[in-house]
C-alpha cells in the first residue's frame, strides 16, 4: 500500500455516506479489499500506522464496531484507547465538547465516536483538530457499516450497480438502514424499503428508497435482503403491537425469502433478535452473510483509517 491511495481521499473525517462520491465509496472498497489479506496472515500486523493515535470513545453500548476499530487500528500498528460513557467524565457531569476537549489536548490522529444523539460527530469537529469517524450518531447515521455493506454484497455479486436491494424493519430509528440507503443508491442499486408504517419516516423516499406496502412486494425478485433489528431503546413508546405479531408480518423466513433471486444473500447488521426479524435456520444458513459482514467490517475500518491519517 502506498501513499497514493490516502492523497486521493480528499476528506479529513468520516461523518456520513452523503459528504462520500461515488468514486470515494470506490476508493474505500478498493483499499479495504487489499487490507483484507492482513487478517489472513499468521502474524496479523503491519506498521502502516505506527505512531498514530486513535480514541474510541463510545456513548452507546457496542461489542463489533467498538471491537473492529479496535483491531483495525491495532493491525496497523496504531496505538489504540478505548473510553466508554461509564468510565468517562461525563458521569461526573463533563459536557461532551469539553471531553473532546481535553482528549484532543493528548494529540489523538483520530477520534471515533459514537453517541445517541444526531449531529454528535458533526459538532465535535468544529471544536477539536483531531480527525473524526462517526461510529453511530442516533438515527442518522453509520457510515462504516454502510460501507462493509457495500464490501460484502460486491464480494458476493462481483457488483453493485443494479442489483435490488430490500431492507426490512424499523427504517425509521435505523442508522443503518440510513447510510445504506444512501450509499446502494449512490452506487447505482436500487433499494426498496418495507416496515411497520409506524416504522417508516415520513420523506425516506427522498433518499432515494421505493417505499413498499408489503414485505412480499419488497423482497419479490430482490438480490440482498436485509433483515433490521426493533431499535426499542430510541422509541418512547412501543411502535408495534408484540413482537410476534411483527415476526409474523415483517420476519424473515424460508417462506418470505422465497420471493427473492435464488441466489439472493441474507444480511443483517446485528446483534440479530433470533425468530423475530430473521428466522435462526437462514441467519446460519447457505445463504447468510452476516459473518462476513463482520470480517469485511476489520478491512473496512483498516481502509477509513489508513485514508484519513495517510499511512505510510
Amino acid at each position: 500500500m502506498t501513499m497514493e491511495a490516502a492523497h486521493r481521499f480528499p476528506h479529513k473525517h468520516l461523518l456520513s455516506l452523503e459528504d462520500l462520491s461515488r468514486d470515494d465509496i470506490g476508493l474505500v472498497l478498493s483499499v479495504a479489499a487489499s487490507l483484507k489479506e492482513i487478517s489472513t496472515r499468521s502474524i496479523k500486523k503491519v506498521p502502516t500506522l505506527r505512531g498514530k493515535t486513535v480514541i474510541n470513545l463510545f456513548f452507546e453500548p457496542s461489542t463489533r464496531t467498538r471491537l473492529s476499530f479496535e483491531i483495525a487500528a491495532k493491525r496497523m500498528s496504531a496505538d489504540t484507547y478505548n473510553i466508554a460513557a461509564a468510565t468517562s467524565s461525563a458521569r461526573k457531569g463533563e459536557s461532551l465538547v469539553d471531553t473532546a476537549r481535553n482528549l484532543a489536548a493528548m494529540a489523538p490522529d483520530v477520534i471515533v465516536i459514537r453517541h445517541a444523539c444526531s449531529g454528535t460527530p458533526q459538532l465535535l469537529t468544529n471544536h477539536i483538530d483531531a480527525s473524526v469517524i462517526n461510529a453511530g450518531d442516533g438515527a442518522h447515521e453509520h457510515p462504516s457499516q454502510g460501507l462493509l455493506d457495500l464490501m460484502t454484497v460486491q464480494e458476493h455479486k462481483g457488483r453493485i450497480a443494479g442489483l435490488t436491494v430490500a431492507i426490512i424493519g424499523d427504517i425509521a430509528h435505523s442508522r443503518v438502514a440510513h447510510s445504506n440507503i444512501i450509499g446502494f443508491t449512490k452506487m447505482g442499486a436500487r433499494v426498496r424499503v418495507a416496515g411497520p408504517a409506524t416504522l417508516i419516516p415520513p420523506g425516506i423516499a427522498r433518499l432515494g428508497a421505493q417505499v413498499c406496502s408489503t414485505m412480499h412486494e419488497a423482497v419479490d425478485n430482490a438480490d440482498v435482503v436485509m433483515a433490521l433489528r426493533i431499535q426499542t431503546e430510541r422509541q418512547n413508546e412501543s411502535l408495534v403491537p408484540s413482537l410476534r405479531e411483527y415476526a409474523r408480518f415483517f420476519g424473515i423466513s424460508s417462506r418470505t425469502i422465497a420471493a427473492a433471486k435464488p441466489d439472493a444473500i441474507i444480511m443483517h447488521p446485528g446483534p440479530i433478535n433470533r425468530g423475530v426479524e430473521l428466522d435462526p435456520a437462514l441467519a446460519d444458513g447457505p445463504r447468510s452473510v452476516i459473518l462476513e459482514q463482520v470480517t469485511n467490517g476489520v478491512a473496512v475500518r483498516m481502509a477509513l483509517l489508513y485514508l484519513i491519517m495517510g499511512g505510510n
